[in-house]
Parts: C-alpha cells; structure tokens; sequence
C-alpha cells in the first residue's frame, strides 16, 4: 500500500464488487476507498498517482461489474456523506442520501421531490445519470452540486456546467460528487406522502421489485429534448419493442428478462455478469432484427471480462 496516500478512512485491496451491487455479480477492485469525510477524500484524489484510475461508485443499483472486475481505485461514499438538510423549499443531500430518503424527508417538510421515492439509489447517481419518472427528472428541480476534482479541488457546479440531457450529463472526469441542492415545489405533507404510497404500490404491480434486478435495462428509443425531457411524440417504449422481438421471459445461463416487466433483466440464480451482460446483447440484435431499433443500455456496465 505504499504506493497509496494515507487515509483515515477504509482502503481496502482486492474487494470483491459483486458483495457491493444489486445484481450481486462481478470480480473485484483493484482497491477500494471508503473516506471518512470530504477532507479525507480530497486528500487522496490530491496525492493519488495521476496515472490511477477512479471510479466513483454509489449502490451499484444501476451497475453490471464484469467478471474480471475493475482495474482502479473503487470509491464508495458512505455516513459522512449521507445528510439531508431542508430550508424552505431547498434540500441539500449527500451524495450516499438514497433517493428515497430524501423524497420522504422533503414531503415531511412539505418539498415536493416526490419523483425520487421510487427510483433505486443515492443522490450522487441520480445527479450523474439525470434520473427520473412520472415526467419529472432531476435536472428540473437541480440547482447545484459539490463535487471533488481528481486534483482534490473541492468546486460547485451549476446546471449549466452539468448540461443535462436523458439519462446523462457531462461529468467532470475522475470526480466525485458529494452533495446536491435541489428545490421542489411546496406542497401538504399528507398528501405529498400519499402520492408517494400510490407510486410505490404502482410500481409494484408493474415491476419485479422483488427479484434481484439493476432497474431499467435500456433506454426508451425515443426522442428527446435538451433537458432530458421525453418527447411525446415519439412514444415508443423499450418493453414494448422487447415484447415484440419476442424476448420477454427470454434466458442466458442464471440471467433473464423479467416475464413481469420484459425491460428489466434480473439475476435468477447464480447468475454470472458475462450471462446478464450476454442477454442483454442478445436482447438488442433480437430487437434490430425485428424492428430496426438500435437499444441502447442504461445500466452502465464497466471493468474486465474473466479470462482463462
């Protein structure tokens, strides 16, 4: 570990990711960095080699890791990073915030940010991947966010510096994103945590929520405007073109898309990521040869496959 700066927080060699990622599957991180605080990881990424890779990495709701695993430095933000704050119709949240929590806390304090409850995560991905459902996404209610530079420059960063479109935003390389400023509309408690119970058993009738699953596994083939916003009149929808290639229920090794919800692949049982990567590979040429649609993933997929 000489190599490595001094921490006050958990370095760990060799970790295993698939303990850390909701599909339960890949090999492990070259090293993974739990900081106490953002001192801490301000003072690593500063004296870390430059030529070491980073990879920020939040729940792994969202996340495939390959078999072989991940050649860089794996950094998991943990309690110190996790406060929700509310001021009028402003709440601050740490990055480590799931996004239910802070859809809760806000409606107890009469913020509307009702849209989160049902999205699988924390904060920090939700900002990174401009999350979003029932028509709201996170670059409506976004005001700012604070994020750590591979240099160890703690910045703020704007709407404008993230250019937020679906299912992206341009990200500064290597850094990690600590906090966000979100402002919602002001709204009754009660009813604002209703609507939240309502979303949450339709969510339930409609999606495998009890399988072990990473969420949406592709993008709707749609139009878009700039803020990520659908375009009503592209109204095409991943599961609906998923069904008609004919792949709902469809298998690879422990890997299937769900009979449920044909657009969310799960791990059935002792699935490898290589299965669950495969089947999603098989799901999109199936697709373009029966409809002439390119998908294209939403769950990230990263590091190396297994090699003999």
């Amino acid at each position: 570990m000489s190599h490595l700066p001094t921490v006050r927080g958990r370095l760990t060699e060799r970790r295993e990711l698939s303990e850390l990622t909701w599909l339960r599957v890949g090999g492990p991180a070259d090293w993974l960095f739990q900081p106490a605080d953002v001192d801490d990881l301000r003072q690593f990424l500063r004296d870390l080699p430059q030529d070491m890779p980073v990879f920020p990495m939040g729940v792994g709701s969202n996340l495939i890791v390959r078999d072989g695993g991940l050649r860089a430095v794996v950094i998991r933000l943990g309690r110190g990073f996790n406060d929700i704050s509310v001021e009028g119709t402003r709440v601050t949240a740490g990055a480590a915030a799931l996004d239910a929590h802070v859809a809760r806390k806000a409606a107890d304090a009469g913020v509307d940010l009702t849209f989160l409850r049902t999205i699988p995560g924390s904060i920090g991905g939700a900002v990174r991947m401009n999350a979003g459902c029932y028509g709201s996404y996170v670059a409506d209610v976004f005001r700012s966010a604070s994020i750590v530079t591979r240099t160890g420059e703690l910045r703020e960063l704007a709407a404008k510096d993230l250019n937020f479109a679906y299912r992206h935003t341009d990200f500064p390389e290597g850094a990690v994103l600590v906090s966000a400023t979100f402002e919602g509309s002001a709204g009754d408690p009660e009813s604002l945590n209703s609507r939240m119970e309502a979303q949450l058993k339709k969510r339930d009738e409609t999606q495998p929520t009890r399988d072990r699953s990473a969420g949406s596994t592709f993008r709707n083939p749609a139009g878009y405007s700039s803020t990520g916003r659908e375009d009503d009149v592209h109204d095409l929808k991943a599961w609906k073109v998923i069904d008609e290639a004919g792949m709902r229920g469809a298998r690879r090794g422990g890997a299937q898309m769900s009979e449920k919800h044909s657009n969310f692949l799960i791990n059935a049982g002792g699935a490898t990521a290589a299965d669950l990567e495969g089947l999603g590979e098989d799901v999109r040429k199936k697709v373009y040869e029966t409809s002439g649609i390119t998908l294209e993933w939403e769950i990230m997929r990263v590091g190396d496959p297994l090699t003999d």
